[in-house]
């Protein structure tokens, strides 16, 4: 594990010099270039380190959690369906109990095509960036020696932990998005791979930032669809944090859960089977 982070360190810091010396840096770090740029290079070096890895353990790839021959198909757009459905019935029940306004379109015509594209693909690599690097080779290597469920509950509060450094999260929002890690846990445990929550991930966020316009994880983004705000108390809205800091938040990913458990049944043992 040592020995990855290492290569992950070294990869992270060779790409960030090579892209800076090609392109220069991006002024505005809430831009969807700027989020796009640093996610994609965070996921190369992660996926790098974890060929380098895959080499030196000769294992395939696939054995951490992006299985190439699976890369976008439908367990992505179920994720994305799935990521659609939560961001919008969480929104929704803010919405009812009089914490979110929609607010006037901010964006016509072409510009919501491109910038609602170009946010879509950002947070794609979000999502390929963050998973990997928190449930592949980590969860593989630690699974392997602690058991899967301790191995994704210290991954998920590390995940929780980091997003503390967003200007503007908070210690319940940080517990959201630790709750959130051990969600994508359960649906690696339930299909095997990655691709599920990368496409929920992305979705969720595409539609926190984009499509309602809120805060994501503390930070408020440019180029989004409406002039949305949240009014109310914090355990409504989640003040700062969006969405994520509400306590609807726990309750949609409860729900999920459930929906997950149904959707993937666990596979019976050979003993069970027997």
């Amino acid at each position: 594990m040592l020995l990855y982070g290492l290569f992950w360190i070294t990869f992270s810091f060779g790409l960030d010099l090579l892209t800076i010396g090609l392109f220069g840096f991006l002024a505005n770090p809430f831009s969807p270039q700027s989020v796009l740029r640093e996610d994609l290079l965070s996921f190369l070096a992660a996926l790098g380190a974890a060929l380098a890895m895959a080499r030196l353990e000769r294992r395939p790839m696939g054995a951490y959690g992006l299985p190439g021959e699976r890369a976008f198909g439908k367990w992505f757009w179920l994720g994305c369906l799935l990521g659609f459905v939560e961001v919008s019935v969480l929104m929704g029940l803010i919405a009812a109990f009089g914490g979110y306004s929609f607010g006037t379109v901010s964006l016509h015509g072409a510009e919501v095509a491109r910038w609602g594209g170009l946010w879509f693909v950002a947070f794609v690599a979000v999502g390929l960036a963050e998973e990997y690097l928190f449930r592949g080779y980590w969860q593989y290597t630690l699974a392997g020696g602690i058991g899967f469920w301790l191995a994704a509950i210290l991954l998920s509060v590390l995940f929780g932990a980091v997003h503390l450094w967003n200007p503007g999260e908070g210690y319940v929002g940080a517990a959201g998005v630790a709750v959130t890690g051990l969600l994508f846990a359960f649906t690696l445990r339930r299909t095997g791979n990655l691709w599920l929550a990368v496409g929920w991930h992305a979705s969720f966020d595409f539609g926190e930032t984009f499509l309602y316009s809120v805060p994501d994880s503390g930070a408020v983004f440019e180029h989004h669809l409406s002039s949305a705000t949240l009014h109310g108390a914090k355990w409504l809205t989640g003040g700062t944090v969006g969405p994520e800091g509400s306590v609807f938040s726990f309750l949609t990913m409860g729900m999920l859960a459930i929906a997950i458990h149904f959707l993937f049944p666990a596979k019976k043992t050979r003993d069970e089977a027997g």
